[in-house]
């Protein structure tokens, strides 16, 4: 058990929760946006094969949809990793020996960074859609 006054032992587990629930809104951030950018490349993909009647050509690996997949993923495992540490943290508080964890800022960081950086090769990479011409009106009325 601590030695700490009960209420410095309360702001502190208190303290703990903000933290953990700020981790929790960054995590579903990661997932709400990882959704709406796999919905959006689907709805490209789809606007692409209605506007050139032609199949749609996979941009291979680095696409929209598998960059929100990976989001989705790391959205996920925030939650997982923010809820060790929520725990850890709780248990060094009650004993009383807390020592800050940086390792999951500086992941966390790191791969939004790279996930940031592979967001921009999504984004230069992408073909501009062509232009439709719809056929004259002429054919429409030949038998």
């Amino acid at each position: 058990m601590s030695k700490l006054p009960k209420v410095d032992r309360q702001r502190e587990h208190q303290a703990n929760e903000r933290t953990f629930l700020a981790w929790l809104r960054t995590s579903i951030a990661l997932i709400g946006f990882g959704f709406a950018l796999t919905r959006f490349g689907i709805f490209l993909r789809q606007l692409e094969i209605s506007l050139t009647r032609e199949r749609f050509t996979n941009n291979g690996l680095l696409n929209s949809e598998n960059l929100g997949i990976a989001l989705v993923v790391l959205g996920i495992l925030v939650i997982g990793v923010a809820l060790y540490n929520y725990n850890r943290a709780f248990w060094q508080i009650e004993k009383g020996d807390y020592q800050p964890n940086r390792f999951m800022v500086f992941m966390t960081a790191l791969l939004v960074v790279i996930v940031g950086f592979l967001s921009l090769a999504v984004m230069v990479r992408r073909n501009p859609l062509p232009i439709y011409n719809p056929p004259s009106p002429q054919n429409y009325f030949e038998d």
